[in-house]
């Protein structure tokens, strides 16, 4: 089984958000993958095997799998473009979240993923105790997104994962008004093993939605707050948003396992 490492969110290794991607003839039996997930111990995992004219595409974190990942689906497009059908220009994937279509221009990658879409909810003492500062504003969908006073908030911001993985949503992102972007966040996911994703692409199908509304623009770049740090260019047209990045190979990998 081949597999890739690519940085996705960013044009340097050792940025952005790293993802393993395995390319697959057909499909092994959920428990090796999962299997390779925690051996990787990254916040994902993609899988993805061709099917006709397009890829099935499934993401693993090491908590479980999951419905929709951006930064791993960038980084399988990019392999797939780069390494394992050198000259396209354009990827169809099918996944638990429908259709998502990838396309290149130049080295930049633009996903068209759907919008989560957003209500309100209260600011509970439960949320500051979490994250150490009080929300001016709460939201959910899949997830949880606290809007915080500043950028420095959220910067300086160390969160009580224990907390954390007591408040409604399955990933916490928190975010501001950024000083150089249009927004700067962080996201925590202890329910699915993973304490900070560097570069959380499906985070922003919720904070896309929230900045374009708050800041009456169709486009957004927003910047992610890790250690680690990326930029997302990104859009939203309709119900749909449409989130491009770069990406850059770390490593290519032979991994020697039986399919259970």
């Amino acid at each position: 089984m081949k597999q890739y490492i690519v940085d996705a969110f960013t044009d340097q290794v050792f940025g952005g958000n790293p993802a393993a991607i395995c390319v697959l003839k057909e499909w092994p039996k959920e428990e090796l993958m999962i299997n390779i997930t925690l051996e990787n111990n990254l916040s994902e995992t993609a899988f993805t095997v061709k099917n006709g004219n397009h890829y099935d595409l499934r993401w693993f974190t090491p908590g479980g799998e999951i419905n929709l990942c951006g930064h791993a689906t960038l980084a399988t497009a990019f392999v797939l473009m780069n390494y394992e059908e050198v000259g396209p220009s354009e990827v169809h994937f099918q996944t638990l979240s429908g259709e998502l279509i990838v396309k290149k221009d130049n080295d930049l990658y633009t996903m068209d993923f759907p919008a989560y879409h957003l209500k309100p909810v209260p600011v509970t003492q439960a949320m500051t105790d979490a994250i150490g500062f009080t929300p001016l504003e709460a939201w959910i969908d899949r997830d949880l997104v606290c809007v915080l006073e500043s950028e420095e908030q959220v910067l300086a911001a160390k969160p009580n994962l224990k907390e954390v993985e007591k408040l409604n949503g399955l990933i916490l992102h928190i975010t501001a008004k950024g000083n150089r972007y249009a927004s700067v966040s962080r996201s925590f996911a202890p329910k699915m093993a993973v304490e900070e994703d560097p570069v959380c692409g499906s985070g922003h199908c919720h904070l896309v939605p929230l900045w374009t509304e708050k800041l009456g623009k169709d486009k957004v770049v927003c910047y992610q707050a890790s250690s680690r740090g990326g930029v997302l260019y990104c859009s939203k047209e309709g119900h749909r948003i449409h989130m491009a990045g770069h990406a850059v190979l770390y490593s290519i990998s032979e991994l020697f396992v039986d399919n259970l």
